[in-house]
């Protein structure tokens, strides 16, 4: 869901609406755009593909070692897995140098950096984030090939280290998480600037809280690891950068609450997708804070609260992002205009079953349901009331 659903949606955007707010004919390497393009979509083939093997990938999304090496879970599944992400890894790694290459040598005379629309601050930002987090993930994933492939023991068997792949995996994937944000923000911002007629408000802070933003999420990547026994220092430093990236995010929200403020506010399909990820996000935020307490995230953590959390956050900006996005480009796409009427049931029923799928997952979560656990018995005692 997050490498080839709402990534390929995201950088699809990407692709037609930054030329057109910068003022440039194409992006700066069309024939890298489309080998990155075939890259992705063929490691995209292969990762499906897995799923009809005698043994499917069954080590997570996130392959923890030991568990991901092939003396715990052997066959073609898990390999094929390993090897899907590099080969579309590599395609979005060449989309983002494409990107940065085009916002910093193709705009058109006159528009400066401080000048640019807020999407395509969010395109650039996120593609320095690609370029460096993608290329931890891809040194992990060619060192657990290694392990998988060739006897090395580099997470594995006795001698391997499982702590080293958390630690490569969320220098990815924290980041990844606002390489999937930011570019939502960025549609927000000028979906809202939009339709309330208004110039968005605090321009420069909303630049600089998209730069912090990219900056400290790569020093929060702990956070996914304050029950690995890292010692109190390591925990108390990364809760720290943790809380702290609320401030330029709650500056956002601040900066559009702002802009909507006497303004004349069009309630078309994409404001509502908009002003719906407002309530949304702020939630997944507030219980994102309250995971980076390390004595919570100890009783938090592996539960299914952290599911409720993650799924606020991510179809909070990312989702309803990517629909407010469609609608609002669809004209600049194709030459028409979808259904209003229809939208608006789209958003109504999307927004309201968001909220009752994944409100209650806290409390589950909060009662001790943990997750990862395909399915349970009552026998299993793992619920807690």
């Amino acid at each position: 869901m997050i490498f080839f659903v709402a990534m390929p949606l995201l950088i699809g955007l990407m692709n037609v609406v930054v030329p057109l707010q910068i003022g440039a004919n194409d992006l700066a390497f069309p024939v890298m755009n489309s080998l990155s393009f075939w890259l992705f979509f063929s490691g995209a083939v292969l990762f499906n593909l897995s799923f009809f093997f005698a043994s499917p990938p069954n080590a997570g999304w996130t392959a923890y070692a030991p568990l991901s090496v092939a003396e715990f879970t052997p066959g073609a599944g898990n390999s094929f897995y390993i090897f899907s992400l590099q080969i579309s890894g590599i395609g979005t790694l060449l989309t983002a140098v494409n990107m940065m290459v085009t916002i910093l040598r193709l705009r058109a005379p006159g528009m400066r950096m401080l000048r640019m629309p807020l999407f395509t601050w969010a395109t650039f930002v996120t593609s320095a984030l690609i370029i460096i987090a993608f290329s931890a993930l891809s040194v992990a994933l060619y060192l657990l090939m290694f392990d998988r492939m060739f006897g090395t023991s580099f997470f594995g068997s006795d001698e391997g280290y499982p702590v080293y792949w958390q630690h490569l995996f969320w220098i990815f994937g924290h980041p990844e998480v606002y390489v999937l944000a930011l570019p939502g923000f960025g549609i927000f911002s000028d979906v809202i600037s939009t339709f309330s007629k208004k110039r968005i408000f605090g321009y420069s802070s909303m630049v600089l809280s998209i730069i912090l933003i990219g900056f400290l999420g790569f020093m929060v990547w702990v956070h996914h690891m304050f029950t690995v026994g890292l010692g109190p220092m390591v925990n108390t430093f990364f809760a720290i950068t943790t809380m702290l990236i609320a401030v330029p995010t709650g500056i956002k929200v601040f900066n559009w609450l702002f802009t909507m403020r006497n303004g004349r506010i069009q309630f078309t399909v994409p404001m509502l997708f908009a002003i719906g990820f407002i309530p949304s996000f702020v939630m997944g935020g507030v219980t994102g804070v309250m995971l980076a307490v390390p004595a919570a995230d100890f009783q938090f953590h592996d539960s299914y609260f952290v599911v409720g959390h993650f799924h606020y956050t991510i179809l909070g900006a990312t989702v309803l992002g990517i629909f407010a996005g469609i609608y609002y480009w669809y004209p600049k796409i194709t030459g028409k205009k979808l259904n209003e009427t229809l939208g608006k049931w789209h958003f109504w029923l999307f927004v309201i079953g968001f909220h009752l799928t994944f409100f209650p997952v806290h409390f589950s979560g909060l009662q001790g349901m943990p997750r990862r656990v395909f399915t349970y018995t009552e026998e299993d005692g793992l619920f807690i009331f």
